[in-house]
């Protein structure tokens, strides 16, 4: 322990913390080209080779030339994400939207399962909890 002085200690936490970054920072360009469906395979390889034989010129050139189609990738990629996860609740939810009710209840009066006044009071019913619930929710 007395061979490491307070400033052999802050330097080898700032050499970790730059590694660390610089670990991160390759894995997440090469996420990107591989996840890039509009760059073609021989594109995929070169990024790949370019960074592996030059890491820093590689990823300051990735950077600069792919950074702003990069950043609109991820949040394309998280969006797409966040419209499966609602879509998966809505479906896990059971709930039907009031074209859906609606469409059944026409099914019904088609079908001679409810008579003409019986679907119009279902149906105002239903159109009048949707609205109320339309407007709970704003």
């Amino acid at each position: 322990m007395d061979d490491f002085s307070f400033g052999d200690v802050i330097l080898g936490t700032l050499w970790f913390m730059l590694v660390f970054a610089w670990i991160w920072l390759m894995i997440s360009i090469l996420t990107d080209v591989f996840r890039d469906h509009e760059v073609s395979g021989w594109g995929k390889a070169g990024w790949t080779i370019f960074l592996i034989v030059l890491p820093w010129l590689g990823a300051l050139v990735y950077l600069i030339t792919r950074g702003p189609s990069m950043n609109a990738r991820a949040r394309e990629r998280a969006m797409a994400h966040e419209a499966e996860v609602r879509e998966f609740v809505r479906s896990a939810a059971g709930t039907a939207s009031p074209a859906d009710e609606l469409g059944k209840l026409a099914d019904l009066q088609r079908r001679g399962i409810l008579t003409e006044s019986e679907y119009q009071r279902a149906k105002a019913a239903l159109l009048e909890q949707s609205h109320n619930g339309a407007g709970a929710r704003r």
